[in-house]
C-alpha cells in the first residue's frame, strides 16, 4: 500500500487519538482500516422506556435528564450514573472506572436536555432498569440530527477488538474519519481489475466501507467474503512465485542404483515397508532423479514409520555419488537419529571397517558439545565424503563445515528451524540439494496449503504392522484416590517389564520460568480468559516430581530417573540409556522427550498439568509409547474444568489417535496466528479473516487464480497493487518461512 494509507495517524487524527491506538498497534491509516471489526450487534428495536424487558438487547432513542461522577466508597474506584427519558418513563445508565478523571468524557456529553440513541442489553439493579457502559450517540455530537441518529440505529453496530484505554466506539469513530473521505484512488487494489469483475467482487476501498459501516448484515458479509479472498490471493501468490523461481533453479540429479545400498537395506529390514512407504519412497526416488532441487514435505503421524523413508532417500543418494544431511533440533534428537540409523543399517553403516559389508557408507554424528578429538574426525570425514550420511544439530550450520558433495539436506521438525540455519546448510552443495523436510506434527490440508504451499506434500498415513494402539484417559487432579490409581498403573507396567514416562512443564518449583522446551499456548482460552495465577496450583516440576515419587509407597523400590534441557548430553546419555535398559524404568521428564525418543518397551505416559499443553504436543508425548508390541496407556491428569477450551482439547485427545483428525480440531479451538506459528511473528498478522480450515474452497480457489497470474506475469509487472501487498503483508523474512524451504 502506498500514499494515503501509509499516512501515521498522528498526522490525520492528531497525537492523543493516534497515541491510544498505538497502544493497539495502529500507526498508519492502513493498519486502522485493516482492523476489521471482530462482531456486529444487532441494532435493536426502538422501544418505550416503560416496555423495556430485562436481558433484552435494545436500542432507545430519549433525553438525557442528569448525569453525575461520583467515587465508590465501598469498592474503589469511580461511577457516573445518568438518567434519561422518553418523557414518561425513565431509564438509568451506568459506567464504572478506577479513576473518575476516565468519566469525565462521558459527562460531558451526556449534559441534560440532550437527545441520544442508547443501545445495551437491559439489566436491573434494585427495581430501577438500567443499561450499563451503553453504547450511544448524542445528537449534535456524535450524529447531526435525530434523523441521523435514527439512520446510524438500523445499521449493524461494529464491534472492534478494543483495549480499557481504547473503547470500540472510539475506534469506530476514528475509521470512519480516515474512511470517509478517501477516493478509489488512494486505496490500490491487490485484485486486479479483470478478476475482480470475473468473481463479481467489489473494490477494496468498497469492501472496507462495507465492513467498517454496513447498512445491513448482508453487506459486511459481502465485504469480508472479498476481504478474505485477497488474504488467499496475496498468500498463494507469494508461493506460487516462490515456486516459480525454485523451479527455475538446478540440482544434480541422483537417480535410484539397482543393487546399491537402498536394495541391500531393504534385504535386511527385519519387517516388511508398509504400502504407504513404498509410495511415497517411489515419489522421492523419482524427484532425486530429476535436475530441478527436490522440495517435497513428508509428513506422518507418530509411528508412521518416516526414518526409514528418509533413510531410504539418503542412501539414493550416496548410491550416486552424493552425501546427504540430516538436521535435527536438538542433542538428544540427533544422537538418537544416529544411533536408529546405525541400528538399520548395520553391515551397511560401517564403511571402512573390517565388517562392512559391500559399498557400505558411514554414518557420523556432528554435535556441539562433542569433544575436540571427536569433532574433528567428524569434520574430517564429511568434508572427504567418507561419511554418505551426517547427522547434527545447528553444528553442521558451523562455517568449519564442509561437505564432498552434499546432495540431500533432511530436516527433522522444521518448525523448529529458521530460515536462514536452513539456507544456510543447503548453501553448502557445489549446486542446490534436494531438500526433504519431515514434521510428525500432522498437518491439515487446508493449513499444508497456505503455510506450505510451495512445497510438494507426502503424507503417511497407514501404521507399521505391530504397532499397538495407546488408550487415553483424563484424570481430575483433585481426585486423590484417582492419583493414587495413577502410580499403582505405572507400577504394575514397570513390573510387567514396561517403562513409564512422566512428563511435567517445569524443571524445578523454584523456576518462575518454565522449561525451554514448552512453548505452549494453552494457558489462555480462546475466549481470552487465563486463569488466574493466583488460584492456579503450581505447575508440576521434574524434581519436585521425581522427589516426590521416589516416596511413593507404589513405586517402593524402583528406580526414578529425570530428563530436562539443563542436563549435560552424557547426563541426558546416561539417563535415557538407564530408562531403556530398565535400571531405572520410571523417568520424570519435560518435554524434551516430545519427539523422536524411541523406546519400544515405554508402555505408560502421565503428562501432569496437561491442560498446560496444546493438542499436538500432547499428542507427539503420546507418541513415544505404543511403539512396541505392547499395549500402551497415556494418564491425562489436569485441573481443567468441564466446559473450557482446555477440557475440551484433552477430551478430543482422549477420543482419537489419528493425528489428522486432532490436527483439524486444534485448528478449531486454536487462535488462528496460532496456526501459522512463527510465520505471525512480528510485523502485521498476515491472516486477519481468512480460516484455513473453514475457508479451504476459498484457499484452492486463489491458489487456482495465483498460479495462473504468476505463470502468466513471474515477476508481477502488471500487478502492482498485488506485489505491494504482498511486500507489504508478507515481509521477506514471513515470506521465506512460508515456503519452508
Amino acid at each position: 500500500m502506498t500514499g494515503r494509507l501509509d499516512e501515521p495517524l498522528s498526522k490525520v487524527l492528531g497525537t492523543r487519538t493516534a497515541g491510544s491506538l498505538e497502544k493497539l498497534g495502529l500507526a498508519t491509516v492502513g493498519d486502522l482500516l485493516r482492523h476489521y471489526p471482530r462482531r456486529y450487534g444487532a441494532p435493536g428495536e426502538l422501544t418505550r422506556l416503560g416496555e423495556l424487558r430485562e436481558g433484552e438487547h435494545v436500542t432507545v432513542i430519549a433525553q438525557v435528564r442528569t448525569a453525575t461522577v461520583r467515587q465508590m466508597r465501598s469498592r474503589g474506584g469511580a461511577m457516573l450514573e445518568a438518567v434519561v427519558t422518553d418523557g414518561h418513563d425513565t431509564l438509568q445508565l451506568t459506567f464504572f472506572a478506577k479513576r473518575a478523571g476516565v468519566l469525565r468524557l462521558h459527562e460531558d456529553k451526556l449534559r441534560a436536555g440532550r437527545r441520544g440513541l442508547f443501545t445495551g442489553t437491559v439489566g436491573d439493579y434494585r427495581g430501577r432498569r438500567q443499561l450499563t457502559h451503553p453504547d450511544y450517540l448524542i445528537v449534535g455530537v456524535d450524529a447531526a440530527d435525530e434523523d441521523e441518529a435514527l439512520a446510524e440505529a438500523s445499521r449493524p453496530i461494529p464491534m472492534y477488538p478494543a483495549a480499557a484505554a481504547v473503547p470500540t466506539w472510539r475506534i469506530g469513530r476514528a475509521v470512519r474519519a480516515v474512511l470517509d473521505p478517501l477516493t478509489e484512488a488512494d486505496v490500490p487494489d491487490p485484485i486486479p481489475a479483470e478478476l475482480r469483475e470475473r468473481r463479481g467482487l467489489s473494490t477494496l476501498l468498497e469492501a472496507l466501507r462495507l465492513v467498517h459501516v454496513p447498512d445491513s448484515d448482508a453487506d459486511h458479509r459481502r465485504g469480508r467474503e472479498r476481504l478474505r479472498f485477497e488474504e488467499a490471493l496475496v498468500l498463494q501468490t507469494a508461493l506460487a512465485r516462490r515456486r516459480a523461481d525454485h523451479d527455475a533453479l538446478s540440482a544434480t540429479a541422483r537417480p535410484a542404483r539397482a543393487g546399491g545400498l537402498v536394495d541391500a537395506l531393504d534385504a535386511r529390514l527385519p519387517y516388511a515397508l508398509t504400502a504407504g512407504q513404498h509410495e511415497v519412497g517411489a515419489t522421492i526416488a523419482a524427484d532425486l532423479a530429476r535436475e530441478t532441487p527436490m522440495l517435497r514435505l513428508l509428513q506422518g503421524d507418530v509411528g508412521a514409520g518416516k526414518t526409514v523413508v528418509a533413510l531410504r532417500a539418503m542412501l539414493q543418494v550416496v548410491d550416486a555419488g552424493g552425501q546427504a544431511a540430516l538436521l535435527a533440533p536438538t542433542e538428544v534428537l540427533a544422537a538418537q537419529h544416529a544411533r536408529s540409523l546405525r541400528d538399520l543399517l548395520g553391515p551397511l553403516g560401517d564403511g571402512g571397517m573390517l565388517t562392512a559389508a559391500d559399498d557400505a557408507t558411514r554414518v557420523v554424528l556432528l554435535t556441539g558439545s562433542q569433544g575436540f578429538r571427536e569433532r574433528r574426525a567428524a569434520l574430517a570425514e564429511a568434508a572427504s565424503g567418507a561419511a554418505g550420511i551426517v547427522v547434527g544439530t545447528h553444528a553442521l550450520l558451523g562455517d568449519t563445515v564442509q561437505f564432498a558433495d552434499l546432495g540431500l539436506v533432511v530436516v527433522d521438525e522444521q518448525h523448529r528451524f529458521g530460515v536462514e540455519q536452513r539456507d544456510a546448510l543447503r548453501a553448502r552443495g557445489r549446486q542446490v540439494p534436494h531438500t526433504l523436510v519431515m514434521t510428525a506434527t500432522p498437518i491439515p490440508r487446508t493449513v499444508a496449503m497456505t503455510v506450505f504451499g510451495d512445497l510438494e506434500t507426502s503424507v503417511l498415513a497407514d501404521r507399521p504392522a505391530g504397532r499397538q494402539e495407546t488408550l487415553t484417559h483424563l484424570v481430575p487432579a483433585g481426585n486423590a484416590a484417582w492419583i493414587d490409581r495413577v502410580w499403582a498403573r505405572v507400577r504394575e507396567e514397570v513390573d510387567r517389564g514396561g517403562r513409564a514416562y512422566v512428563v511435567c512443564p517445569r524443571i524445578d518449583g523454584d523456576s518462575e520460568e518454565e522449561a525451554e522446551e514448552t512453548p505452549l499456548d494453552a494457558l489462555a482460552d480462546d475466549a481470552g480468559e487465563a486463569p488466574d495465577a493466583s488460584s492456579r496450583p503450581p505447575l508440576a516440576a521434574v524434581l519436585d516430581v521425581a522427589e516426590a515419587l521416589r516416596a511413593t509407597d507404589a513405586l517402593a523400590g524402583i528406580g526414578i530417573g529425570v530428563m530436562h534441557g539443563r542436563l549435560t548430553p552424557e547426563e541426558k546419555d546416561h539417563a535415557m540409556a538407564a530408562f531403556a535398559s530398565g535400571e531405572a524404568p520410571v523417568l520424570v521428564a519435560t518435554t524434551v522427550i516430545e519427539v523422536g525418543v524411541d523406546v519400544p518397551a515405554a508402555t505408560a505416559m502421565v503428562i501432569l498439568d496437561a491442560q498446560h499443553f496444546g493438542i499436538s504436543q500432547l499428542h507427539q508425548l503420546r507418541g513415544r509409547v505404543g511403539r512396541g508390541d505392547k499395549p500402551s496407556v497415556c494418564l491425562l491428569v489436569s485441573h481443567a474444568q468441564e466446559g473450557t477450551v482446555a477440557h475440551e482439547r484433552l477430551g478430543a485427545l482422549a477420543a482419537t489417535t489419528d493425528g489428522f483428525a486432532l490436527a483439524e480440531k486444534d485448528v478449531e479451538l486454536r487462535r488462528e496466528g496460532d496456526v501459522l506459528g512463527a510465520a505471525q511473528s512480528g510485523g502485521r498478522n498476515s491472516l486477519r479473516l481468512l480460516r484455513v480450515v473453514r475457508d479451504a474452497k476459498v484457499i484452492e480457489e486463489a491458489r487456482a487464480e495465483a498460479a495462473a497470474l504468476v505463470g502468466a506475469d513471474p515477476t508481477l509487472a502488471d500487478h502492482p497493487g498485488l506485489a505491494d501487498a504482498i511486500a507489504d503483508l508478507l515481509d521477506p523474512e514471513r515470506e521465506d518461512f512460508l515456503t519452508r524451504s
